[in-house]
């Protein structure tokens, strides 16, 4: 049975065979997330942030698009990289924050992972709001086939982020 849920906590400590990160395009760590998933994990993550930009993204990881590497410390096997759209520079399309979810579950697909753990992508220094940020990511983890995840968790960092997750997740039932 396929289950998505939600939790107040922390990212860097959720046991998942994947972590997804709100990244920027350059993929060498940053603020909110980005930042505390680069620490968390050590320097195996940036050197294989490093080599995804030299062999596959030289000009940084594009809007919406998804890309796995070892997780280095972290307690999971994968970190997905996927850049949200920045309300503050222009990017209001709500496709394209819901694209950053379905490439990083297609990515998960990929890798045959089962346990996956999301940020509010985009909800932090990138201006979506709360309830958007959830309403979007709900949705688009909802319709997408999740061929082989078995949970999906929204780890949320602060109380609003949970409620307005929880919120939306409790329109699925």
């Amino acid at each position: 049975m396929q289950t998505i849920d939600a939790i107040h906590g922390d990212l860097t400590t959720e046991h998942a065979d994947a972590l997804v990160n709100a990244a920027n395009s350059t993929l060498l760590g940053g603020g909110g997330v980005d930042g505390a998933l680069h620490a968390a994990a050590g320097g195996a993550l940036l050197a294989a942030c490093r080599q995804v930009r030299a062999e596959q993204y030289p000009a940084g990881l594009p809007v919406g698009e998804a890309v796995a590497t070892p997780a280095g410390l972290l307690p999971a096997k994968w970190v997905i990289h996927t850049v949200g759209p920045n309300r503050h520079a222009g990017q209001t399309d709500e496709a394209l924050l819901a694209v950053a979810y379905t490439n990083s579950l297609q990515v998960a697909v990929e890798l045959g992972v089962g346990t996956i753990a999301f940020p509010a992508i985009g909800a932090g220094v990138y201006g979506w709001s709360a309830e958007t940020a959830a309403r979007v990511a709900v949705a688009a983890v909802a319709t997408h086939p999740r061929t082989g995840i078995e949970r999906v968790r929204f780890v949320l960092f602060n109380q609003p982020l949970y409620d307005a997750f929880a919120a939306e997740l409790s329109r699925l039932r």
